[in-house]
């Protein structure tokens, strides 16, 4: 089971302590770090200093980091123009040696829209479904040849379809909890998909619908990986735990019932379950980026329980 740290900086977090977390997830040995692409705070909060944006800040810690894979949960198709997002993405890429590692979503915050100007579809899914087509289009154009795309929503005419990535192929992720187009695009598109925040029972039903529509696809249900985005909250006793849950503004029960929250011992049961009903990787969403210490309890005491 791979342990990925994932931050949501809309909340309230310069990219130095954006810089300071990846390296601590670096330097424990967590697999990967991965952002919000996010311009709005959401619930009981500021958001100061204000918004960092996902692929400035991953294009810094490319440079400033040598191992862990960096990507997003996920970049909003609402933001970006796929054939710039291609060529960001790729860029990114190189800078980080080959490390990244693209999720993809409709955009879903209308709110965020409107503060910062952003035009806001009505039709995302399909739209995104088109932006999956170019950026992957794109970056499968041998070099010397030229992508066109001629859609609904967006038109290229002999693209030269430049730069590559470092990688042969830069992972994508989709996520969500569609009963249908989700799971199509994901057997389409993805190398792995990604249950947010839901049940392990859910989970497994949705892992299933993507099996299968992956194996209507022509591809084998488990050419995809499998993971689970959930809120992680780690303490050593039930005070701990419970300051922590005060933290971030939410209730132990609640955490338990939606997240990964409790004893090491609690969460690593927890973990197992997940596993069994498919998951291969989780995204534990750390929402105190001031907390080092919930890091390194997290490390010693349940990433080293998985194996």
């Amino acid at each position: 089971m791979d342990l990925r740290i994932f931050t949501e900086p809309q909340q309230g977090a310069t990219y130095d302590t954006l810089l300071t977390v990846a390296k601590a997830t670096e330097d424990l040995g967590f697999d990967a770090f991965f952002r919000s692409d996010h311009y709005l705070h959401m619930g009981d909060v500021t958001g100061l200093p204000g918004p960092t944006d996902a692929w400035i800040t991953l294009a810094g810690l490319a440079r400033e980091t040598k191992r862990i894979r960096l990507g997003t949960l996920m970049t909003a198709g609402t933001f970006r123009l796929p054939g710039v997002l291609a060529i960001q993405v790729a860029q990114v890429d190189q800078m980080s040696g080959g490390r990244i590692e693209l999720g993809l979503g409709a955009g879903w915050y209308e709110d965020e829209h409107k503060a910062y100007g952003i035009p806001f579809p009505k039709e995302k899914l399909a739209r995104l479904e088109e932006q999956l087509e170019i950026v992957t289009g794109m970056w499968a154009t041998e070099v010397g040849k030229t992508f066109s795309h001629h859609g609904t929503y967006y038109d290229l005419t002999d693209s030269p379809a430049l730069p590559k990535p470092a990688q042969r192929k830069v992972p994508v992720l989709i996520g969500g909890t569609g009963a249908r187009r989700t799971p199509r695009l994901a057997a389409r598109y993805a190398d792995e998909f990604n249950a947010p925040f839901i049940s392990v029972e859910d989970s497994k039903a949705l892992f299933e619908r993507v099996g299968a529509a992956a194996v209507e696809a022509g591809r084998a249900a488990d050419d995809l990986t499998y993971s689970n985005a959930l809120v992680v909250c780690v303490g050593r006793d039930d005070a701990e735990v419970a300051r922590r849950a005060e933290r971030i503004g939410r209730e132990v029960d609640e955490l338990k019932l939606n997240g990964l929250a409790g004893s090491p011992a609690e969460v690593v049961e927890k973990i197992g379950r997940y596993a069994e009903a498919g998951s291969r990787r989780v995204y534990l969403q750390l929402l105190d980026l001031e907390d080092l210490d919930h890091l390194e309890l997290i490390a010693s005491q349940v990433q080293t329980q998985l194996g």
